[in-house]
């Protein structure tokens, strides 16, 4: 029995009333089926692709590309949000993991002693 590979323009609608447009197709990562979006570049906003388990998905909308690239622009989806720290806090982690290096060094003279 053949099994057809389905890749067509669609909304995919997942949970966290997230919602993404694009080619949605199947795809297998480490022995699991997952859904991935490919999502078009729209308006200067780069095009994407995310995997999904199905488990997570609430509804596929099979649609035009025409409407899915409208909805894209619409949607303005973001590949990855990166959430980074001030300088000042990032400044103390580094001196205080130096600081922790330093006593861990000490210690192992100590122990060879």
């Amino acid at each position: 029995m053949e099994t057809q590979q389905f890749r067509q323009w669609a909304i995919l609608e997942v949970m966290g009333h997230q919602v993404y447009a694009g080619i949605v197709s199947s795809e297998a990562v480490g022995g699991a089926s997952l859904v991935r979006v490919d999502v078009p570049e729209v308006d200067g906003q780069p095009a994407f692709s995310k995997l999904f388990g199905a488990a997570s998905i609430y509804c596929i909308t099979p649609v035009s590309e025409e409407v899915a690239r409208m909805r894209a622009a619409s949607l303005r989806q973001e590949p990855l949000s990166v959430y980074d720290l001030p300088n000042e806090i990032r400044e103390r982690l580094d001196r205080m993991a130096i600081e922790d290096r330093s006593e861990s060094d000490e210690l192992t003279e100590f122990d060879e002693e």
